[in-house]
């Protein structure tokens, strides 16, 4: 702020604080952050579409092993490619402000990859497979992990973890809104 004018008009500023955990201030530098990305695309182009290769780039996005599938849970095209709001709705779920209920909504997305609404075998494998990488975990290990989530998380025993379910842990896990967080 103060150099040059906003590509926002104070009323699409108020919009997007009402719509996320941010100030005005906070989503003029989101708008840097973003900016910063592709430049050339974005430049004075507010309607901007970045690919997600673009978006990747992003420092926290890229060290993250579920940057590829947050894109996608954020994308409103839902391929991974990401307009200004796209990545501002992430940058705000992902923020200190945002509660730990949103963080936890967006967390089962992400980890929901068959997009059925219950995190299943397959969903939790690759969870496991992704936090373990480079290193992959022996059939057995794996087996062994899977079941002790489902016996530890699953209260209903339908062999998968429901929203509830997913919630009930990390209402138990102190950590879970530091851990679940992007700084801008």
């Amino acid at each position: 702020m103060g150099h040059g004018v906003s590509q926002f008009t104070e009323q699409e500023l108020q919009d997007y604080q009402d719509l996320t955990f941010f100030t005005k201030k906070e989503i003029l530098y989101a708008h840097q952050k973003f900016k910063a990305l592709a430049p050339e695309k974005v430049g004075h182009n507010r309607n901007a579409k970045l690919p997600m290769s673009k978006v990747l780039q992003y420092p926290e996005l890229r060290v993250n092993p579920f940057g590829e599938r947050i894109c996608r849970v954020f994308s409103s095209s839902r391929d991974g490619d990401c307009t200004f709001e796209d990545f501002l709705d992430m940058m705000s779920v992902f923020s200190d402000a945002a509660p730990k209920a949103v963080k936890a909504e967006h967390a089962f997305r992400i980890f929901d990859f068959d997009g059925d609404d219950m995190l299943g075998l397959q969903d939790l494998r690759q969870v496991v497979d992704l936090l373990t990488k480079p290193q992959r975990l022996s059939d057995q290990d794996m087996q062994h992990l899977l079941q002790n989530i489902l016996d530890e998380a699953d209260l209903d025993d339908d062999g998968a973890l429901s929203f509830a379910e997913f919630e009930h842990i990390v209402d138990k896990s102190p950590d879970f809104a530091n851990v679940f967080c992007i700084r801008l």
